[in-house]
């Protein structure tokens, strides 16, 4: 009877086993997910790119570069209203007692050279009496103001200390919405401190902060004392400057913006080499051709830009430009937006001539401009309007 069982035992042993190797072969014979779906999903998850654990790499890199400023400047305290009496100055005239107090500021910088260039915002150190620059390493001097531009909000400042560490220059035209990125300043004065976030937008304009505006947008923490403080990679390299912040409380809501590195770093070269930044110039006022415009003029779907005032004796009048005229192409760039067409001329060398394709009562024609040096901000010429 034992023999007869073991005997009968084989078959029911190598039945477990066959079906087994198939449940294997053939999961979904019996419900189980298919080997083959496992096995073609498994190289694509290979294929995910993962981003680093740390990015202390890229603060040890750039950090150093980083510098905190302390500004201060001499303001006059209002006086008593009783000295501004025409009464008591009849008695007494202008010498009445005058008062004055120091007003300090906090920002930070980017060195961008060896040689003690250093980068930071113009309303950072526009009107200091004194700049205090403070290194990561410890060490503090005094820095001298080399020049500034208002209309990008750049200035330029220099310090004469050795072995200085220079940051290292990155690409901003080519980063990608999506990018990791790092702020690195100096916010409310604690001290150099970095925050992480991702590139939101590029060539973010029309913000009304500055005359030339062409922003990289972030959601990493920017703060009052971070303006003029570096926007860096993942790797550490500089792609912009600090500027400003959009917030309803004074403080980051993840919606802050930087000056692209290429744009900045055009200013500081033309600043050292020149004193000012040199722009190109055509005199001209321009407004947007509207859908109604563009009917009456018979440009429907065509780009163009209206001119809407001309600076006498610029370089736009001694071209035969003319109200009223539609801007189609300068040096064949289709001119649909004022702003950038004219951030297109603002890079041209003064003196260089510029073919400009106009539409005017219905004629297509071309005229030849040379382009002007642009006058400061200030207004410096007597202009016509329509």
């Amino acid at each position: 009877m034992l023999k007869a069982l073991r005997f009968s035992g084989w078959p029911l042993l190598a039945g477990v086993l066959v079906a087994l190797l198939i449940i294997q072969r053939y999961p979904e014979w019996v419900g189980l997910p298919s080997l083959d779906v496992n096995l073609q999903q498994a190289p694509q998850s290979k294929a995910v790119q993962q981003g680093p654990v740390s990015y202390a790499d890229a603060v040890t890199t750039a950090a150093p570069a980083v510098v905190n400023l302390y500004t201060t400047k001499v303001i006059n305290k209002p006086s008593h209203p009783l000295f501004e009496d025409p009464q008591f100055r009849r008695f007494f005239g202008d010498n009445s007692p005058k008062q004055k107090r120091m007003e300090s500021s906090l920002g930070s910088g980017v060195i961008m050279s060896p040689e003690g260039y250093i980068l930071t915002n113009n309303h950072v150190t526009s009107g200091a009496d004194q700049i205090v620059v403070a290194l990561k390493d410890g060490r503090e001097t005094l820095a001298r103001v080399i020049g500034s531009d208002p209309e990008t909000d750049l200035a330029v400042l220099k310090i004469d200390l050795k072995n200085l560490p220079a940051i290292t220059i990155g690409r901003s035209d080519s980063i990608r919405i999506g990018d990791v990125t790092l702020a690195i300043g100096n916010p409310f004065g604690v001290g150099q401190t970095v925050t992480m976030g991702i590139i939101s937008a590029t060539g973010r304009n029309q913000l009304g902060l500055n005359n030339y505006e062409d922003f990289i947008q972030t959601d990493a923490a920017i703060n009052p004392g971070n303006s003029g403080g570096a926007l860096v990679d993942a790797n550490g390299n500089l792609t912009g400057i600090n500027t400003a912040i959009f917030s309803k409380s004074g403080g980051s809501q993840g919606i802050g913006f930087a000056i692209p590195v290429k744009l900045a770093m055009e200013v500081m070269k033309s600043i050292i080499e020149h004193g000012q930044v040199i722009r190109g110039w055509l005199g001209i006022e321009v407004q947007p051709l509207t859908q109604e415009l563009a009917e009456s003029f018979g440009l429907s779907g065509r780009p163009g830009i209206v001119v809407a005032g001309i600076f006498r004796d610029g370089p736009a009048q001694k071209a035969g430009l003319q109200l009223g005229d539609v801007i189609l192409s300068i040096d064949g760039e289709p001119a649909g937006d004022g702003r950038r067409s004219m951030n297109q001329v603002a890079r041209i060398k003064p003196t260089d001539k510029v073919t400009i394709q106009v539409m005017r009562n219905g004629k297509e024609l071309k005229l030849t401009a040379e382009i002007g040096l642009r006058p400061p901000p200030a207004p410096a010429a007597v202009k016509e309007e329509q």
